[in-house]
């Protein structure tokens, strides 16, 4: 959104200010930093932590009628990254494998 320049002067400093937040507590997973193709996850401990935080950027998406999932799912499959908040997963022709 904020490269369409679609968003306000405000909105994007909102949506800049989120997107700090997670980079600046959430570490990046090494298969993301490697531009793997991997899903990542926020585990069921952290996910209301995480959510409270990524509000404001989904009420944008709702706003600009931008598309987005949230999903919950009990297969994961193969875990490739692990910390306290999250996990990442292979995905091979896109699908969690």
């Amino acid at each position: 959104m904020i490269r369409d320049n679609i968003l306000d002067e405000d909105e994007k400093a909102l949506f800049i200010s989120i997107d700090d937040w997670f980079k600046d507590n959430l570490p990046e997973p090494e298969p993301c930093k490697n531009h793997e193709k991997v899903i990542t996850f926020f585990k069921c401990d952290s996910t209301a932590e995480m959510l409270s935080k990524l509000e404001p950027a989904i009420a944008l998406l709702d706003k600009y009628a931008k598309a987005y999932d949230v999903v919950y799912t009990n297969f994961v499959g193969t875990i490739v990254y692990e910390d306290d908040w999250q996990i990442a997963v292979r995905v091979k022709d896109g699908m969690m494998v």
